[in-house]
């Protein structure tokens, strides 16, 4: 319907043009006579001008019917009917030249003009208008002559520009179906490869559910058997041996899954109620009971049930891998020798205890003084120690090393250390709190060794509960490396001090003893913080909690040091960039420095 409607306007198109053709060869004599005075030209240049009007008339018109010709939507439109319209187009021409006053009739029916006839019209000269003589009507009858000559050039060649132009249509619509032909052979190809594909992948899967199946019924068959085996071994030792089976009913099953068989005396040596207190102490850095007690606090967390195919590890072997784990730093081949397990397994036992006395034990042995008899005895405590009033913690922040991480490297690594080692040295950081007795009330640890220690307080809960107004009418003794708050009490550290002065620094230096002397044991007794473990960087600082929470209970249960395991803690204190950020405290503290001194507490340290 839509193709029709198209033919239909176009042809409608075309019929327009021709008749405004029609039109213009009419009415260009007439307005050429009727206006020959106001346009002012001369009987002698009235036929050519007549003559170019007509002309690119006819060009207009030829161009029209090529273009209609080489529309797709009219391909009734042949060469013939365009020879018929030049020939209308030289008819008209010769007609007018004969009698140019009159305008031109033409009609459809009028049959091709013959080639004498036009040569006829073209030896004739035109009369002037209005009787005017010409006397040079020879020359301009052979200019008329080469014009009409050059037209029919001209003609000719455009329409062998149609004929090649349609040609090339022809070739392009035959290319194109060629084109389309070859796409929906290649698709139909494709298609069926694609078939056959899905058919082979079909039957490969079908053939592989087939094996499965058969697998799993040639084990049920063979685990049938078995069962029947031994079924028959059972009754068989029941019948012959009733007694011994009586005796072993309480026993466990035997295990069904081979395991490698490896030695476990030393570790059933240790767990023998004749292995001497020294010897036990030395490989555990804790007394028998401390452990049986942490054994049985982690029991619940940390025990496993027999399986069919094997026994499940004590409690007190898998608490006692973690504990000499973390006490000696050995790597954890030499602790699958000593306790007779694999390596992986010594691994993920260390790591299931550590993050079961974070869970269970770090609530009770390692928390904020929260009840206010508490925080009384603790400040009470210090005072009696260093005459300064409303101490409530001692702060200290350590160094642990670690191997280079993957990401981060920068961050982590420790310029410090690596400057006095003359190594390359990356670290985390680990910030405790402790309290008279040297015992942890609060630790940040984890931060990357790069940042500097006023930092790594900002980022700790301590520092958020101070925010909050919680540590309000308190003080917290630091080094020189945190700035002076309102409750942080750090000594002075400008040149050329005062007797006063002096006095505060040797007071704050005595409090931070106990918080340094604090990590003097922690890293004595738990070695793995001396040197650079094997834990993963994400898993660390839950292992660095536990160290914390088993020297807590060992300062609570009164567990001495031996003092041939004590090693050296050093760290490079660095001046903080903020060092007072409060002036109110600033003046506090002068008050407390001259306290110190009028009141007779200051001691004589300072005059040495």
């Amino acid at each position: 319907m839509i193709t029709e409607i198209k033919k239909t306007t176009s042809k409608r198109v075309f019929i327009s043009v021709h008749y405004i053709y029609l039109l213009l060869l009419y009415l260009s004599p007439l307005f050429l006579r009727s206006h020959q005075s106001q346009l002012s030209y001369s009987a002698f240049h009235y036929p050519v001008l007549l003559s170019e009007i007509q002309f690119y008339t006819n060009t207009f018109l030829f161009c029209v019917v090529t273009t209609y010709m080489k529309t797709p939507s009219n391909p009734s439109f042949t060469e013939d009917d365009l020879s018929f319209y030049f020939s209308l187009f030289q008819e008209s021409n010769s007609n007018n030249t004969n009698n140019p006053g009159s305008p031109p009739l033409l009609s459809f029916s009028d049959p091709m003009p013959k080639r004498k006839r036009r040569l006829d019209n073209a030896s004739n000269p035109i009369p002037s208008p209005e009787g005017i003589a010409d006397p040079d009507s020879a020359s301009n009858t052979g200019n008329l002559g080469k014009r009409k000559n050059k037209k029919r050039s001209i003609a000719r060649l455009l329409t062998s520009l149609a004929a090649l132009d349609a040609q090339e249509d022809s070739d392009r619509r035959e290319s194109d179906e060629s084109e389309r032909n070859n796409l929906s052979l290649l698709e139909s190809n494709h298609q069926q490869k694609t078939e056959s594909m899905l058919e082979y992948y079909s039957t490969m899967q079908d053939h592989y559910n087939e094996l499965d199946e058969s697998d799993s019924i040639r084990a049920k068959r063979a685990s049938l058997a078995a069962r029947a085996a031994a079924a028959a071994v059972g009754s068989a030792a029941a019948a012959s041996e009733p007694a011994e089976q009586a005796s072993t009913a309480g026993a466990p099953h035997q295990r069904r899954l081979w395991v490698k068989d490896r030695s476990k005396a030393w570790w059933d040596k240790c767990k023998s109620p004749d292995f001497p207190e020294n010897e036990f102490k030395a490989a555990f850095r804790m007394s028998r009971a401390t452990f049986d007690m942490i054994c049985d606090e982690l029991r619940s967390a940390v025990a496993r049930e027999d399986t069919m195919l094997r026994a499940a590890i004590p409690v007190q072997q898998r608490v006692a891998v973690c504990i000499w784990r973390l006490a000696t730093g050995e790597p954890l081949r030499l602790v699958s020798k000593r306790f007779g397990l694999g390596i992986s397994t010594c691994h993920k036992l260390v790591l299931e205890v550590c993050s079961a006395i974070k869970t269970v034990l770090m609530p009770r042995f390692l928390q904020w003084p929260a009840n206010p008899d508490s925080v009384s005895s603790i400040k009470s405590k210090f005072e009696a120690q260093s005459g300064i009033p409303n101490i409530i913690g001692s702060m200290y922040t350590t160094h642990i090393p670690i191997i280079a991480p993957k990401i981060s490297v920068a961050a982590y690594f420790n310029r410090r250390h690596t400057e006095r080692n003359q190594k390359t040295s990356y670290s985390i950081t680990l910030q405790g709190v402790v309290d008279p007795s040297g015992v942890f009330t609060d630790v940040c640890i984890g931060w990357p060794g790069s940042m500097p220690d006023d930092q790594v307080l900002e980022k700790s809960a301590l520092f958020q509960r101070a925010m909050a107004g919680m540590l309000t009418e308190s003080w917290v003794v630091g080094g020189v490396s945190y700035p002076l708050m309102d409750w942080v009490l750090v000594p002075y550290d400008h040149q050329n001090l005062t007797w006063t002065q002096h006095a505060l620094n040797e007071k704050v230096g005595d409090l931070r003893k106990i918080a340094r002397e604090a990590f003097v044991k922690l890293k004595s007794r738990w070695s793995c913080l001396q040197k650079r473990t094997e834990v993963k960087l994400q898993d660390l600082p839950v292992v660095l909690g536990a160290c914390c929470v088993l020297h807590n209970i060992c300062e609570m249960r009164g567990e001495e040091l031996d003092e041939g395991i004590r090693c050296e803690l050093v760290d490079d204190e660095m001046v903080s960039e903020n060092g007072i950020e409060s002036a109110r405290a600033q003046q506090m503290r002068d008050a407390i420095a001259h306290n110190l001194l009028h009141r007779g507490l200051a001691g004589t340290g300072f005059f040495t």
